[in-house]
């Protein structure tokens, strides 16, 4: 049975489960009867390599002869129980600063049993260290070697450190939007 793209429909849930080696998970939703199947090939056109159990997303879906599954991911949050702490590695609280410029990056290494890893931030030497709560508040569960992303980064005490991970085009519309309208 073919999929008819006028079927399609956006829809609001939380990921159930997913799983980067196997290349796909599912998400909960009220307003669908089944599971969603979120292939990994959806998540990378987002932007993103993972995402994390209980985050929530909204995508627009297709009905298909195996059931429903994701035909573009629109946006991923981080679970809603998660979205209060905002503590860093020493337990003090770091408040995401929305001012603090978005930087494009790509992953040197990551560590999710570590709990931590690092990123080079184009046009700078430091690397910038990337905490899994970080990670976990932004709604991924893992990051891939060479994978592209968008921080942002603040200070610490033993360098710089990223306060958010989004998906790389996060890292490249604002720049555009911010010099053409200050060219005008």
């Amino acid at each position: 049975m073919a999929s008819d793209e006028s079927s399609v429909e956006i829809i609001a849930g939380v990921v159930k489960w997913f799983d980067p080696a196997k290349g796909f998970g599912f998400i909960l939703s009220d307003e669908a009867e089944t599971d969603i199947l979120l292939h990994a090939n959806a998540l990378r056109n987002f932007g993103l390599s993972s995402v994390c159990d209980r985050a929530r997303i909204r995508v627009s879906v297709q009905s298909t002869a195996r059931g429903l599954q994701t035909h573009e991911v629109l946006e991923v949050l981080p679970p809603e129980d998660e979205t209060a702490s905002t503590d860093d590695a020493d337990g003090q609280a770091m408040p995401i600063d929305t001012s603090i410029p978005i930087e494009p990056g790509r992953v040197k290494w990551f560590d999710k049993v570590k709990g931590f890893g690092f990123a080079n931030v184009f046009g700078r030497s430091e690397d910038v260290f990337i905490h899994m709560e970080t990670l976990r508040r932004s709604g991924m569960a893992d990051l891939q070697p060479g994978e592209a992303i968008a921080l942002r980064a603040v200070a610490g005490e033993r360098g710089r450190m990223a306060v958010s991970i989004e998906p790389w085009e996060a890292g490249i519309v604002p720049r555009k939007a911010e010099s053409g309208a200050a060219q005008e």
